[in-house]
């Protein structure tokens, strides 16, 4: 391998979470694939009443994705390559890696306090034996591919249970920061045919994000832990501007 190859032009930080990613998600689908073993059951984030539930899975989710198929994982590390390389030039390595780490973590938090929202109301419409089944076998159905036939159980189970999984949150994190560093920049879109400056396109993901995620369209899909990279990457980037770390040469 040549200094000029594909990777060594990748900047080392995206180069390795790029790797890392892969290298997770490969073991995670020969798993899956040969010994049916899950392994998002055990690193994936669940919610913290879960038996499931560990405190290292809120860093450990951002590295697993689905393992069925290759579309989770091809799309965020598509997303980080395109846009983490430029990032960790303007913010150094360790910066770069920090805002990662910390918006990823974001999205952790604001999925755990929506989630906690949904498990009251479904609770509200609940017995108390109805709850208690659910927290005391809905685990052992989840390992096994089923679940409750009762609607309200159901989703219990699923808000409960259901490990949460992907790089998403770090992700939009990092579009969050290059739409604020470089907010003029075109980019294209595969379905529009003309650029859109990099400000609109964020605007444009944030909203569909808040839209996806009320009206509970595709909800196998963690919209708010999406929402909240983008938060956490505001107060991130907005304080460094103030500090002075992040200069408007870059604008």
């Amino acid at each position: 391998m040549t200094n000029n190859s594909f990777f060594n032009s990748i900047p080392p930080v995206t180069r390795h979470l790029l790797l890392l990613n892969i290298l997770i998600w490969l073991i995670s689908f020969v798993l899956m694939s040969t010994q049916h073993f899950d392994l998002n059951i055990y690193l994936g984030l669940h919610w913290v009443k879960s038996p499931d539930f560990n405190p290292a899975q809120i860093i450990t989710y951002m590295f697993m994705h689905d393992n069925s198929g290759i579309t989770h994982i091809f799309f965020n590390m598509f997303s980080l390559y395109m846009f983490g390389r430029l990032l960790e030039q303007v913010l150094g390595g360790k910066r770069y890696l920090f805002y990662y780490i910390s918006t990823g973590i974001g999205a952790a938090v604001i999925q755990m306090l929506v989630i906690y929202m949904q498990i009251s109301s479904v609770e509200k419409l609940m017995s108390p034996e109805m709850v208690y089944t659910v927290y005391q076998q809905g685990a052992d159905l989840m390992h096994q591919g089923l679940t409750y036939a009762q609607p309200e159980m159901k989703m219990l189970n699923s808000l409960v249970n259901a490990p949460i999984v992907g790089a998403s949150g770090a992700v939009f994190g990092i579009l969050l920061a290059f739409g604020m560093i470089f907010p003029n920049i075109p980019l294209y879109l595969f379905f529009i045919p003309v650029p859109i400056k990099a400000k609109y396109m964020v605007i444009g993901y944030g909203l569909l994000e808040l839209f996806f995620g009320v009206s509970g369209t595709m909800d196998n899909v963690a919209h708010f832990a999406h929402l909240g990279g983008m938060i956490f990457g505001i107060f991130i980037i907005l304080y460094w501007k103030k500090k002075g770390i992040i200069s408007g040469r870059y604008y």
